[in-house]
């Protein structure tokens, strides 16, 4: 029995038990912490959307997959689906325009992709224009441009090529030549941009992921891509620039609406960075209606009617504190809140959007 006398016995076992709790807290790592909301919110389960989907943003070049990436379109409602795995390189895009088309008719949509490797040829866009009229003869419907043009391509003088490089301009005017869009993935998240450090927001992700970082005096800063790839769509009128992953500043929703009001040419889609428009519900849900004709649908996520329904919730929905990580992947520690859209916005961002894009509205 422990006695309550002047020896200190229980201040000091006190003490010991601070310290191991304290050793355990200490022991966990940030990569480790799995917190679990004790908050109590509505949920909306949404099988399929409200009106049909085309799905404008996406990768389907396992081509073995797509037969199961039509069946996942079938559960969640999505009625088109455009795959920008349609490579230059190694003729590839014959192959995925071949297999879409056998496996799904006209619900796969493959964009052409070019092959910036080979920027050093002689006449290297007017090549590319090419194959791209090629490729759309055969099916493809649209161009897609990655990140790697701004951050991975070097040319034969040992530097970046720039999204705005005039060999590329033959590609551009090309597409407003066919009528076909450009869906352009250039540069990264702002957090992409700044040091690995206990103030990046994208910690977990960078953490994971470190070959994601672009920072360091060796990458061209990200204002310095988007500026470059601004110029092209002011240099180009007549080609439509859909800017992938909601124009790629989805972190500075003023900016972006006034790339929109500048150049009308220019749309984006919400690929991938839900994440980031639903944790500024108020300030996105303004943003969506005012520019209700300017936003497409997309996911960034090979065909999963799950997937699909965490979007279908955030757009649809007035539900709160929603995980967005199923449908996509961990990109930030925060959650997320829907925008419950009215009908006719829904609409167009499902689908009419894209048909007008496509050139396929009446």
């Amino acid at each position: 029995m422990i006695k309550l006398n002047k020896s200190g016995i229980i201040p000091i076992l006190f003490m010991l038990i601070l310290m191991d709790m304290s050793a355990q807290i200490g022991d966990l790592k940030l990569v480790d912490w799995q917190p679990v909301s004790q908050l109590v919110t509505k949920k909306t389960n949404i099988t399929k959307a409200k009106f049909p989907v085309i799905d404008i943003h996406n990768h389907l070049g396992d081509l073995e997959n797509t037969e199961h990436y039509l069946a996942e379109m079938d559960k969640a409602g999505v009625w088109k689906c455009v795959s920008l795995d349609a490579l230059s390189k190694d003729d590839f895009y014959k192959e995925h325009i071949k297999v879409s088309t056998e496996v799904g008719n006209d619900r796969f949509l493959p964009f052409f992709r070019p092959d910036f490797s080979k920027i050093d040829e002689p006449n290297f866009g007017v090549k590319e224009a090419k194959k791209l009229e090629e490729a759309y003869k055969m099916g493809a419907r649209g161009i897609k441009i990655s990140k790697a043009l701004g951050l991975g391509h070097k040319d034969a003088s040992g530097k970046f090529v720039t999204v705005d490089d005039p060999r590329i301009d033959p590609i551009w005017a090309k597409c407003g030549e066919l009528g076909i869009p450009v869906v352009i993935h250039v540069s990264d998240p702002k957090a992409f941009f700044t040091p690995i450090d206990k103030y990046n927001e994208r910690y977990d992700e960078l953490g994971e992921n470190p070959e994601w970082s672009f920072y360091g005096e060796e990458f061209p800063s990200k204002m310095e891509i988007l500026e470059a790839r601004n110029r092209v769509i002011e240099k180009h009128p007549n080609t439509i620039f859909v800017g992938a992953h909601f124009g790629n500043l989805p972190e500075d929703l003023s900016v972006v609406g006034g790339w929109l009001d500048t150049y009308p040419n220019f749309y984006v889609d919400i690929d991938a960075r839900i994440s980031e428009l639903g944790r500024q519900p108020y300030t996105a849900r303004k943003f969506f209606i005012k520019y209700q004709d300017r936003i497409l649908f997309g996911t960034d996520t090979p065909c999963d009617a799950e997937a699909y329904r965490l979007y279908f919730r955030f757009l649809e929905t007035d539900d709160e504190y929603i995980d967005p990580t199923p449908a996509h992947k961990l990109q930030g520690r925060w959650m997320i809140y829907g925008l419950y859209l009215p009908d006719e916005v829904l609409e167009k961002i499902y689908n009419k959007n894209a048909l007008k894009v496509l050139g396929m509205s009446e």
